[in-house]
């Protein structure tokens, strides 16, 4: 009787009668035909509402214990509104002195749980919430992104082939270019913060629980202000900011040519550290996107809590922006349009997905928004910011860990 998505009802109302709820045998079982997987899908407010309604409160929350903690020997989270701080203490202590079902079977069946269900069940105001991870989904926004990088890196090459001359065309007007003088070393500051802000969000992506849905997001949006910014880059080119740039039209001659430079970009990331130093990719600023986008994702995907890792995050996307222009790299209408095209899409995309009443009730964001319709199709709701070691930990080591437990307990 380990596993609990194969009960029976029969199964549960033995369950009840052990756990002290015989009363309730009748009401479950016979009338409303409770088996192991409703059990496991009861919230607090099925307990109180029509048509199970019970009215002891001692009861509703006694039994919303033994639900959660078949919940946790089952391979689910325990969350929500119905399972309080103080329960999850009380669950954690007591899962090793539950008499029902041995410690080997709900071993077992919380490993079949997790091959078996490939999401997370979540439980948000008396409502069961699915999180499903879609590796599917998350691969295939890794392959946009992927074409979307090479063909900025294409783009890079042909608008340096058409970059202004020097000459005819100096620096245009800038209110900051023309007061703030030009620092040598700024460039590769800002490159070295957006360096670290990738470092964090790696860190934070690792030991989030759904870390595949995160990753989809992060793809996408990057994919799509990286394909906007090639439209930009292509249609107009501006006048090289800085006189320290050495920029010259018609470097890249055939199309071979430009495509083994396109590689050269992509594989090093477009940055001045790993030797790449490009012209012409002035409207907007690439860097600005992945600093901004970094700083975006850790802050919405850490802990609330989390108040000095939020701050450093900000504090670097700002100085990433003031070395960018510090480094004449880019003209200021640069790296403001890059901020804010990012930060609006970063919000635009994560308050559609947060309200599912919005993309679903209107049937235009599936016209006007097919991927993300697609990526965030089986997205319900605010995923909750949950972590977990990525990986299972060998079974000596578990069992070790239990063993010395019971030994503390």
């Amino acid at each position: 009787m380990a596993d609990v998505e194969k009960w029976s009802t029969n199964d549960v109302s033995e369950w009840l009668q052990q756990n002290g709820f015989s009363k309730y045998c009748d009401l479950f079982c016979e009338e409303h035909d409770i088996d192991g997987q409703v059990l496991l899908l009861l919230t607090e407010a099925d307990l109180r509402n029509p048509p199970l309604s019970l009215s002891v409160l001692g009861d509703i929350k006694r039994l919303m214990i033994k639900i959660s903690q078949l919940r946790l020997d089952n391979g689910l989270d325990v969350d929500g509104n119905e399972l309080f701080p103080a329960y999850q203490n009380m669950l954690m202590r007591s899962r090793h002195q539950s008499s029902f079902g041995s410690r080997q079977g709900s071993r077992r069946s919380s490993q079949r749980r997790a091959s078996s269900f490939n999401g997370n069940l979540q439980t948000r105001n008396g409502q069961t919430v699915h999180f499903i991870q879609e590796k599917r989904k998350t691969f295939l926004s890794f392959i946009y992104v992927f074409l979307v990088f090479l063909l900025t890196a294409f783009t890079m090459v042909v608008v340096h082939d058409r970059v202004p001359d020097m000459e005819r065309y100096p620096p245009l007007p800038d209110i900051f270019l023309d007061n703030l003088p030009y620092i040598h070393w700024a460039f590769q500051a800002a490159e070295l913060c957006a360096i670290i802000l990738a470092t964090l969000f790696s860190i934070i992506l690792v030991l989030h629980k759904h870390r595949y849905i995160v990753l989809r997001r992060l793809f996408a949006l990057c994919g799509s202000v990286f394909l906007l910014r090639c439209i930009t880059m292509f249609v107009t080119s501006l006048s090289v900011p800085g006189v320290h740039l050495q920029c010259a039209g018609k470097v890249y001659g055939d199309t071979l040519t430009k495509m083994k430079r396109a590689l050269e970009i992509w594989l090093g990331f477009g940055m001045s550290l790993t030797g790449v130093h490009t012209c012409g990719d002035y409207m907007f600023s690439g860097h600005t996107i992945m600093i901004t986008m970094f700083n975006f994702f850790i802050t919405e995907y850490s802990p609330r809590k989390f108040y000095l890792v939020h701050t450093l995050t900000w504090v670097l996307n700002l100085f990433g922006i003031f070395f960018i222009l510090a480094g004449h790299e880019h003209y200021s209408i640069d790296v403001i349009i890059a901020f804010y095209i990012t930060s609006r899409m970063f919000l635009y995309y994560h308050t559609l997905a947060n309200n599912r009443a919005l993309s679903q009730e209107d049937k235009r964001t599936s016209v006007w928004f097919p991927m993300f319709s697609y990526f965030e199709a089986n997205v319900d709701g605010i995923v909750p910011n949950v972590y977990e070691w990525p990986c299972r930990y060998p079974a000596f080591l578990r069992e070790w860990f239990e063993s010395e437990k019971e030994a503390i307990d």
